[in-house]
C-alpha cells in the first residue's frame, strides 16, 4: 500500500472489567454437565467418567478454578493443544497433505474454566454495548439466516429506488491463526474495559502456549503457539470479535453499508449516476486493507 490508514480511536468504555468472580460449587457443576464430552490425549481420565463422579471431586476441580481466576493466572498444562490431522473428505488421497484438516484438541477442565470466564466476560460485554452491531457471528440470537436476510434485503431496497449497487465480499485468510497477541490484549484494555487481574488472565492465558501433532500412535514434540487464538476454545471466537472490534468504525466514517460474520466482511454500496460511489468504494477497500495489514490480517484476494 502506498500509504497506511491510522488505526480508529478506541472504543471509551463505559465501564471497566478488573476481575473474574470465583465460581459457585452448584454453578461449576452445572456447566460441567453440560459442556460437550470431548476428550483430548492429555486428559488424565475421559470427560464423561469425570462428569459422572464429579460430586466426589468437585470440591477439588473448584479449588483449581477458582484458584486461576483470583491472581489471574492459569496452569501451563491448561495451554497445550494437541493437533489432529483428519481428512477433509473419506473419498480424498491421504498422500496429499492439502488433503488434510488440523483438528486442534483441548483437555476438559480448561474447557469448563473457560466456561466460567465466558460467561462473565460476555455478561459484562452485552451489558455494556461493546460490541459490533451489524457483526453476527457468534452473538446469541443470531444466525447465518439473519445476515443474509439483511443483505438481502438492503439490496433489494436499493434496485426498488432505482440505484444499482455492489457487493462486495470480504474474505480474511486464516483469520483465527494470525492474530497477535500483543495487539489483542491492547485490544483488550483499550476497546473492551479489561483491566487488573482480568487482564493479567487473558495474559497468562495467551502467553506460553504450545502445541504438538498426533497421528495415531505418533505424536510430535510440543511447538510454542506464539500468535493466533486458540482453535477449539470456547474463548477463541469472543476474543477474535473484540480483535477486529475496531475495523467496525472504518465503514460507518465513509457512509458505506455493511454485515460481518466471524471473519467474513460484507459491504455494498448503491450507485449513482457520476460514479463517485465507484471512489468512495475504493477508498473504502483501501482503508480495511490497510487497517488489516496493521492488524497482522491477510485479506484472501484469489
Amino acid at each position: 500500500l502506498a500509504h497506511t490508514t491510522p488505526d480508529p480511536a478506541p472504543f471509551l468504555c463505559p465501564a471497566v472489567l478488573d476481575h473474574f468472580e470465583p465460581v459457585s460449587l452448584s454453578s461449576l457443576s452445572d456447566i460441567v454437565k453440560h459442556l460437550r464430552p470431548t476428550n483430548c490425549s492429555s486428559d488424565s481420565i475421559p470427560s464423561r467418567l469425570l462428569r459422572d463422579v464429579f460430586e466426589s471431586v468437585g470440591a477439588s476441580i473448584l479449588l483449581l478454578i477458582n484458584t486461576s481466576l483470583s491472581p489471574g493466572c492459569i496452569q501451563a498444562a491448561f495451554k497445550h493443544a494437541v493437533v489432529q490431522p483428519l481428512l477433509k473428505k473419506k473419498n480424498l488421497d491421504p498422500s496429499i497433505l492439502a488433503n488434510f484438516k488440523p483438528i486442534s484438541q483441548l483437555p476438559f477442565l480448561p474447557k469448563a474454566l473457560e466456561r466460567v470466564l465466558y460467561a462473565q466476560l460476555q455478561s459484562f460485554l452485552t451489558m455494556n454495548g461493546i460490541h459490533e452491531k451489524f457483526q453476527f457471528g457468534f452473538k446469541p440470537m443470531h444466525s447465518t439466516e439473519k445476515a443474509l436476510l439483511r443483505v438481502f434485503n438492503d439490496l433489494l431496497l436499493a434496485a426498488d429506488s432505482g440505484s444499482p449497487a455492489v457487493l462486495v465480499l470480504l474474505d480474511l485468510t486464516a483469520a483465527f491463526d494470525t492474530v497477535d497477541h500483543s495487539i489483542l490484549l491492547s485490544r483488550l484494555e483499550q476497546s473492551a474495559g479489561i483491566a487488573g487481574s482480568a487482564l493479567t488472565w487473558f495474559r497468562s492465558y495467551l502467553t506460553d502456549r504450545s502445541f504438538s501433532v498426533q497421528l495415531g500412535a505418533f505424536s510430535s514434540a510440543k511447538a510454542p503457539l506464539t500468535c493466533g487464538v486458540p482453535q477449539g476454545s470456547i474463548l477463541g471466537p469472543i476474543l477474535f470479535l473484540l480483535y477486529i472490534l475496531p475495523l467496525g468504525s472504518i465503514l460507518p466514517k465513509r457512509n458505506i453499508p455493511f454485515h460481518c460474520y466471524a471473519d467474513d466482511v460484507q459491504i455494498y454500496l448503491p450507485f449513482n449516476s457520476n460514479f463517485n460511489s465507484l471512489q468512495q468504494l475504493m477508498d473504502c477497500l483501501t482503508a480495511i486493507k490497510s487497517w488489516l495489514s496493521q492488524n497482522v490480517l491477510n485479506l484472501n484476494e484469489v
